[in-house]
C-alpha cells in the first residue's frame, strides 16, 4: 500500500507505516497544485495530512486515493463532500492531543491569573513591581465555565478539580445524568455559563453551528474581569465582540487560535487583538507536544493498518449514517465462489440498488449469510430468480429497514 504523507509527521509515524509493509512517501511541504500532482502521479491510497488543506481540486485526479487521515482532531482543512462524492474515507485522530491541549489551556488561565506574561515583560525591562503584581485573585473557589465537553473539555474539568475550582460546563450532549456524574453544574444555554462564571474556557469543534457562536451577546453576559481562553479554533469566536468586552468590561483573554493566522508554520502577525490590555497569546500550539504528537501518529498508523488489512476505516467521519435503503435482503448461502456474483446480477437486472452489504462466513467456511441493504423491497419474483438461479443459495428473506 502507497503512503504519501504531506506533512511534518513523527518518526515513530513514518516507522510504524513501514512495519506494516508500506510503501511511505514523505513528502511534507506539498500543498496545492504540487500536492494534486504528486497524488496523480504516486498513485498513493492513503495520504496523511495535519495542516495542509486537502480540497477537492487536490482529489480531482487522484484516481487510487481511498483514504486520508487528518492526523489531529478536526477536519475542517478537508472538503468532506468532494472526498465523500469521490468514495474517499476521511478519517481523524480525537481526543489523542486533548492531554496537552488542556494543559495550555491551564497554563494560559494560570498566566492571566498571576499575569506571567506581564511580569516577564516588566522584569526584562528592568522594571520591579511587586506591590502591582501582588493582587491576583487566585482560582480556588472561583467558578470556571466549560464549553465543550469531549475528550479535551474533560481533561480541563479533572484538572479544574485539582485546582479546587467549582465547575459549570455546557455542551449539546450534557444532560443532567452526566452532569451529575462529572461532578460538574449543567448550564442550560452559553449565556447561563457566561453569567455564571468568573473565566471561560472553550473547547468545541468548528461546525457550521459552532461558527461565531460567542458572539456579543455571550461576552455581554460574561462578568466583568473574567478570564476568557480560547484554545478551540479562532472562528467561534466573534471576535470584534470580544474586543469590545475587553475594553469595555475589563475581560481578560489567553488565546491560542485567532481569527488572522498565517497559513504556515511561519510568518508575519497581523492580528491586532494581541496587543490590546490583558490580552495573551501562543502560537496555535495546543497540540504540539512530543506526547501528543506520538500518540497521534500512533493512532495515525493503527488506522492505516486497519484499513489494509480490512478495508474498514476507524473514525471515519464522512460515512453515511444512514442509506437510502429501505429494507435488508438476507441470504443464506453456501461459501462458495459465484454465489453473491449471482445474487447482485439479479438485483441488477430487477433495477435495484444496493446500499450496503455485509457477508458473514460462519466457522469451517462452509456456510456464510450476506446481510444486503437495498433501495426498496424486492418483488417475489425477484427473490425467486434468486433462490432458483443459484443451487448455494440456502434461504432467502426480507425485512424492511
Amino acid at each position: 500500500m502507497k503512503v504519501l504523507v504531506a506533512d511534518k509527521f513523527e518518526e515513530s509515524g513514518l516507522a510504524g507505516l513501514k512495519a506494516l509493509g508500506c510503501e511511505v512517501l514523505y513528502e511534507p511541504t506539498l500543498e496545492g497544485a504540487a500536492l494534486a500532482a504528486r497524488l496523480a502521479e504516486a498513485g498513493a491510497e492513503a495520504l496523511i495530512v495535519r495542516s495542509t488543506k486537502v480540497g477537492a481540486a487536490e482529489m480531482e485526479d487522484a484516481s487510487g486515493l481511498a483514504l486520508i487521515v487528518r492526523a489531529g482532531a478536526g477536519v475542517n482543512t478537508i472538503d468532506l463532500k468532494a472526498a465523500s462524492v469521490r468514495a474517499i474515507a476521511v478519517s481523524n485522530c480525537p481526543g489523542k492531543n486533548a492531554i496537552a491541549v488542556a494543559e495550555l489551556a491551564w497554563g494560559l488561565i494560570l498566566a492571566l491569573d498571576r499575569r506571567l506574561v506581564e511580569q516577564v515583560v516588566d522584569l526584562r525591562n528592568g522594571k520591579w513591581n511587586k506591590s502591582e503584581y501582588g493582587k491576583a485573585r487566585g482560582l480556588a473557589g472561583r467558578t470556571l465555565g466549560v464549553i465543550g465537553l469531549g475528550a479535551i473539555g474533560l481533561e480541563v474539568v479533572t484538572r479544574a478539580k485539582a485546582f479546587g475550582m467549582p465547575i459549570v460546563a455546557w455542551s449539546r450532549s450534557l444532560d443532567e445524568d452526566r452532569a451529575a456524574r462529572l461532578g460538574v453544574a449543567r448550564a442550560d444555554s452559553i449565556h447561563a455559563l457566561a453569567a455564571a462564571s468568573d473565566g471561560v474556557t472553550v473547547h468545541c469543534a468548528l461546525t457550521a453551528e459552532t461558527k461565531g457562536m460567542l458572539d456579543a451577546k455571550f461576552f455581554a453576559a460574561m462578568r466583568p474581569g473574567a478570564f476568557f481562553v480560547n484554545t478551540s479554533r479562532g472562528e467561534v469566536v466573534d471576535q470584534l465582540a470580544l474586543e469590545a468586552s475587553i475594553a469595555e468590561k475589563g475581560l481578560r483573554a489567553g488565546l491560542d487560535v485567532f481569527a488572522k493566522e498565517p497559513a504556515g508554520g511561519t510568518g508575519a502577525f497581523e492580528d491586532g487583538i494581541v496587543n490590546l490590555p490583558g490580552v495573551i497569546g501562543t502560537h496555535h500550539v495546543g497540540a504540539s507536544t512530543e506526547q501528543a504528537q506520538n500518540a497521534i501518529a500512533a493512532e495515525t498508523v493503527r488506522i492505516v493498518a486497519a484499513f489494509a488489512s480490512t478495508g474498514e476505516v476507524p473514525n471515519a467521519v464522512n460515512l453515511a449514517s444512514r442509506t437510502p435503503a429501505t429494507h435488508v435482503l438476507s441470504v443464506r448461502h453456501r461459501d462458495r465462489v459465484g454465489v453473491l456474483a449471482h445474487v447482485f446480477g439479479v438485483l441488477r437486472a430487477a433495477g435495484i440498488n444496493v446500499e450496503k452489504t455485509e457477508n458473514v462466513v460462519f466457522a469451517g467456511a462452509e456456510a456464510a449469510c450476506a446481510h444486503i441493504q437495498v433501495g426498496r423491497a424486492p418483488q417475489a419474483e425477484v427473490l425467486e430468480e434468486i433462490g432458483r438461479g443459484c443451487a448455494d443459495v440456502l434461504s432467502i428473506s426480507v425485512r424492511p429497514l
